[in-house]
């Protein structure tokens, strides 16, 4: 099986955090990047990534489909609600986040979807001690 990740993408990577991470709400972008925009694309995260998780609190990811290149899943993790909601204060005024925004989504081959999940406490396994 060969690795799927470049360079580009193990700079991504490098870019969050990738140590013990107990999130609690995920937010999931299903997207579409044609072909010709994958190297733009990029490079807008590595620039936008460090801005986005800048308050703390929030780790952001991409996932790349094995079946489908041009499809990847951004994930944005917060540590807790209140990160989540002053993260989405943030997307609601910040002019930085605006425009970062608009950018993202005029790279983008179709409309994003957008799912939002928390974790189940109840589902969790006991820790031991």
């Amino acid at each position: 099986m060969t690795s799927r990740l470049d360079d580009d993408t193990m700079m991504l990577m490098s870019a969050s955090d990738i140590d013990a991470w107990c999130a609690a709400v995920f937010v999931h972008l299903r997207i579409r990047v044609a072909k010709d925009r994958q190297s733009e694309f990029r490079s807008f995260l590595r620039e936008a990534i460090p801005f986005y998780e800048a308050p703390g609190g929030i780790r952001v990811r991409l996932l790349a489909d094995d079946a489908d290149p041009e499809r990847f899943i951004e994930v944005v993790e917060y540590i807790d609600e209140r990160s989540y909601d002053q993260d989405n204060d943030r997307i609601e005024s910040d002019l930085t986040m605006a425009n970062l925004l608009s950018r993202w989504r005029l790279l983008l081959a179709e409309p994003p979807v957008v799912e939002i999940y928390r974790e189940v406490h109840e589902a969790r396994r006991p820790q031991r001690r």
